[in-house]
């Protein structure tokens, strides 16, 4: 039971790392991208890569999951963010179909449709990392790590200028911002702390394959910003925890056939969405927020 529960800890965690590193397009910059997951991928698939052929050192692999995920979001954003709005989410929808393509079929990288598997456990300074109670400290140091970084970035001129960007790029532009690179580097930072969550997936799963980089998992990871709360640093931490922890909730729910209960989180997922956009916008975080002004009331 422990090891369950700290299993499902990790995979918070990841997808912690993945809402957060979303959110900074999505809720400060207004980028709406539907092709998360493959930054989410391609950090995965260096590090076990890195994992079987280089090193195990977890801080090596999960710099060059970094550096490659950056190098690739460039090369990508460079084209696609000539356009905005509706444009630029069907361009990432485009992106997001190409990766799973290229996954699927790229065998020497990431091994086909059979992904790659046998991928060890890290090491950090030398010590192994493994077990369920040290990969969870381990993943919950990471969505720290992370969260904080944006936090900060958040605050620096960069942070003013996505938002700005988000409230009117018009404006924007007449002040003289350089939108085109800002947004660049924004989706850079995003894919690179992106790869950190791929990094740690691989290392803990242990096997990495196509299937979990599909477009559904960029629209779940929009769906966790959307319902924890965008533009704020908590919001899509609570949206990760909700969704991700709510099917080994369904799986207590007594006389429920476990072959329903993927159907019935979606659903669950649905109503969600549609609730918080009729009665709540600013998603979860609006709660709390509303409970500290009462409090200082």
């Amino acid at each position: 039971m422990t090891a369950y529960l700290l299993t499902v800890f990790v995979f918070i965690c990841v997808n912690g790392v993945l809402a957060v590193t979303l959110n900074f397009i999505l809720g400060y910059a207004g980028i709406f991208s539907l092709a998360h997951a493959v930054f989410f991928g391609i950090g995965a698939y260096v590090a076990a890569n890195m994992a079987l052929y280089v090193t195990t050192d977890l801080f090596v692999s999960s710099l060059a999951a970094v550096a490659v995920c950056m190098v690739f979001s460039v090369l990508l954003a460079l084209p696609a963010l000539r356009v905005r709005g509706e444009y630029f989410v069907a361009a990432s929808l485009g992106l997001q179909i190409i990766a799973v393509t290229i996954f699927s079929e790229w065998h020497w990288a990431t091994g086909g449709l059979g992904g790659l598997v046998g991928i060890p456990s890290p090491t950090i300074f030398g010590f192994k990392i493994s077990g369920p109670l040290p990969m969870a400290i381990l993943g919950l140091s990471c969505l720290v790590l992370v969260t904080g970084i944006i936090a900060i970035l958040v605050r620096t001129s960069l942070g003013r200028n996505l938002m700005a960007i988000r409230d009117s790029e018009s404006a924007a532009l007449a002040f003289g911002k350089r939108i085109a690179a800002i947004k660049v580097l924004s989706v850079a930072i995003s894919a690179g702390l992106a790869a950190i969550a791929g990094s740690l997936y691989a290392y803990y799963v242990r096997f990495v394959n196509v299937e979990s980089f599909m477009l559904d998992t960029s629209i779940l990871l929009m769906a966790m910003v959307i319902i924890g709360g965008t533009g704020s640093m908590i919001g899509p931490i609570l949206g990760a925890f909700m969704i991700t922890s709510l099917p080994a909730l369904l799986s207590y729910v007594p006389n429920l056939p476990a072959q329903h209960i993927g159907s019935i989180q979606q659903i669950i997922y649905g109503l969600a969405m549609m609730l918080l956009m009729v009665f709540q916008p600013s998603g979860l975080i609006a709660f709390f927020k509303k409970r500290e002004k009462s409090d200082v009331a």
